[in-house]
């Protein structure tokens, strides 16, 4: 199984859609710390998801381990998850890195697993 990864910022934004057209599933990373970019963050996956109403979305709610984070209800909030539409498969989670970088937090390896399960199915 291959997994292409597409930056959020502006010079990679044009390739979205074409290599969306072609995903099994989109994959979306927020930083819950970052609460002045969340608006932007739902305008563009709103965007992103408005044109396949059924490609399953796992958001990752990054960087839960700081003290400014918001929580995962309010990033749910924040990115109006509740507006991504009945036929669709949509998780959340709250994900962060580990102080060294070793270790695999087991909301990752959960995440990780669903993942490959999703993208088994669609195939």
């Amino acid at each position: 199984m291959e997994f292409l990864e597409i930056g959020g910022s502006e010079p990679f934004r044009s390739c979205w859609e074409m290599y969306l057209s072609k995903g099994l599933l989109l994959i979306f990373v927020v930083d819950s710390a970052d609460h002045n970019r969340l608006p932007e963050a739902k305008k563009y996956l709103h965007q992103l998801i408005g044109a396949n109403p059924i490609l399953p979305l796992v958001v990752f709610a990054n960087k839960q381990d700081l003290e400014a984070a918001y929580h995962i209800t309010d990033i749910h909030d924040a990115l109006a998850l509740s507006e991504v539409g009945n036929d669709r498969k949509m998780f959340l989670f709250g994900t962060h890195l580990t102080k060294n970088g070793s270790e695999i937090p087991s909301t990752m390896q959960d995440a990780k697993d669903l993942i490959a399960q999703l993208a088994a199915d669609v195939q």
